[in-house]
């Protein structure tokens, strides 16, 4: 009887996926609101065009330590953050060329990059697709890491939007500044991220039950960002 109503609410969930647009492949079940163990660019390919209106993007990038050499891959933080799976920067492309598909018209995408592709630019990556750089925030995490002349305390938000390009009507909060002090703890990830401006950022582009996607989740802050204001959450982790 109890096996009989869990297979009952199973296909309740697979329904709700189907009526969401998402399609469910049978080998791999992407949910909603789940951390879902799956390669990002499989996540973003079951989705349909024009899906959702906000999605998240943290690549693993290589970039820093390939052109720094900084040598701290074996020690620390540093061997935590190089144990995780590398992206190329074909992968990248790739992965921005889904989510270029993947958003509705006028759509955000929130893109966490560092101060060297801040400055080596990201323009290769959005060249075929329909995506602007529209703003960006500075994250002050208030701790000194890595540089060999002035040492890195901030990360950066780069935020595209898909064209038509616009404000009113696809932003809704206008107190967000544009450097967000915040101090994390990375004891169960190298690259968490704050919660609360996520929140913010969600909150100035989404209503209540839309779906806001993070197709490379990590610790997953984006998820805990949605559930405490109510969005649904698609996204998952090729580390799981």
């Amino acid at each position: 009887m109890e096996l009989s109503f869990q297979n009952e609410i199973k296909e309740k969930v697979k329904q709700m996926q189907l009526n969401l647009n998402i399609v469910v492949d049978t080998k791999k079940e992407i949910l909603l609101n789940h951390r879902n163990k799956i390669d990002g660019i499989e996540l973003l390919k079951q989705c349909k065009n024009e899906y959702s209106k906000v999605i998240f993007f943290d690549p693993q990038y290589r970039g820093i330590l390939d052109k720094q050499h900084y040598g701290n891959e074996g020690t620390s933080r540093g061997k935590r953050r190089c144990a995780l799976t590398q992206m190329s920067e074909e992968k990248i492309q790739e992965f921005i060329n889904e989510i270029d598909r993947v958003l509705t018209k006028s759509g955000y995408l929130f893109l966490w990059i560092d101060k060297f592709h801040l400055c080596e630019g990201i323009h290769k990556w959005i060249k075929n697709t329909q995506l602007q750089i529209v703003d960006l925030i500075v994250w002050d995490k208030s701790k000194i890491g890595m540089g060999y002349r002035t040492r890195n305390r901030c990360e950066f938000l780069m935020v595209l939007q898909k064209t038509p390009i616009k404000v009113k009507g696809t932003w809704n909060l206008h107190n967000i500044p544009n450097v967000w002090v915040k101090k994390v703890k990375t004891a169960n990830h190298p690259h968490t991220k704050p919660i609360e401006l996520q929140m913010k950022l969600i909150e100035a582009t989404t209503h209540k039950d839309d779906i806001v996607i993070d197709p490379a989740m990590g610790s997953g802050s984006v998820f805990t960002a949605c559930k405490m204001i109510g969005r649904n959450f698609l996204g998952g982790d090729i580390n799981g």
